[in-house]
């Protein structure tokens, strides 16, 4: 797997001028030129990117799928993420631009501990934030200022350029959840193929199925585990996990309370492995064992 370790080793695959700061770029797409390098046909990177592509044309892969970037959103990615790009449908009416930021650049910083939480770094191409007029406006004003700091190299260059950085990930914070809200349709049936995905899997009669996970859950309904978490959050107030969660202690009560199973094989057909974890659990979520619970239908 290649790996593009500097942001001076991209701008040169892009066929462009060293960087005005080692660490830090703001890459303007109609000036770039991807060069036809074997790298594309897979990497990972050692920074930050964040993608505002307008009428960029191209494809690129994450996994087995390719998305197309012919309209105007904003993407995500973090270090050591495998991509590959289809440079071959580059071509000069690409628009846009690249904001990225070396991983070494964060060290010492508040946002080196933080930038994870921003989930988006981890969705899907496909999961991109489509941007209105002014939601656009709003960011090219914060890259417009980090790259004119990129000018300025001294001992206050870090801080302003991570705290315009910190501004526009709070900004698509704001605009996910924009998002997420505007999007009922589409949404609306993402929430109902979920419920019906865990009544299904929990309704399943085998005691092999294992606990489901979130993984298990984002991937039978094609989406990334942030995505999907983010996405029940601003509609519900529950992540994934707490759903699951949800829904496991919801079937306990009800075979508890409506056969003989004891606790462990009540624990064993929800697919844990050992009872003790399941009776944790539950008290944890009800604040009674499971014999306590029983025991007051008695």
């Amino acid at each position: 797997m290649n790996t593009i370790q500097s942001i001076s080793q991209f701008h040169r695959l892009l066929s462009l001028p060293e960087p005005k700061h080692p660490m830090v770029s703001v890459i303007n797409l109609s000036e770039a030129v991807f060069s036809e390098d074997e790298v594309w046909k897979g990497f990972v990177s050692r920074y930050y990117c964040v993608a505002l592509k307008r009428t960029a044309t191209g494809k690129i892969r994450y996994g087995q799928q390719h998305y197309d970037y012919d309209k105007g959103v904003l993407s995500f990615t973090a270090p050591n993420q495998v991509q590959y790009l289809d440079v071959t449908a580059m071509d000069c009416r690409n628009t846009g631009y690249l904001l990225i930021f070396h991983e070494d650049f964060l060290l010492k910083h508040s946002l080196a501990t933080t930038i994870s939480n921003y989930g988006f770094f981890s969705y899907a191409v496909n999961e991109a934030l489509h941007l209105s007029e002014d939601e656009e406006n709003d960011l090219l004003e914060i890259l417009n200022k980090i790259d004119k700091e990129c000018s300025h190299i001294d001992k206050y260059t870090q801080e302003i350029i991570l705290s315009h950085i910190e501004t526009l990930l709070q900004y698509s914070n704001r605009f996910y959840e924009r998002q997420f809200i505007t999007r009922k349709n589409s949404n609306h049936q993402l929430l109902v193929k979920f419920e019906k995905f865990l009544n299904k899997y929990f309704d399943k009669e085998s005691s092999e199925k294992g606990l489901l996970t979130v993984h298990q859950i984002a991937e039978a309904m094609n989406l990334s585990p942030n995505y999907l978490s983010d996405l029940l959050r601003v509609h519900t107030g529950q992540n994934t996990q707490q759903h699951i969660h949800e829904k496991l202690i919801s079937k306990a009560k009800e075979k508890l309370s409506t056969t003989e199973l004891s606790v462990s094989e009540i624990a064993y057909e929800l697919g844990f492995e050992h009872s003790q974890s399941f009776s944790t659990l539950f008290k944890k979520k009800t604040s009674v064992s499971p014999l306590e619970f029983r025991q007051s239908f008695n």
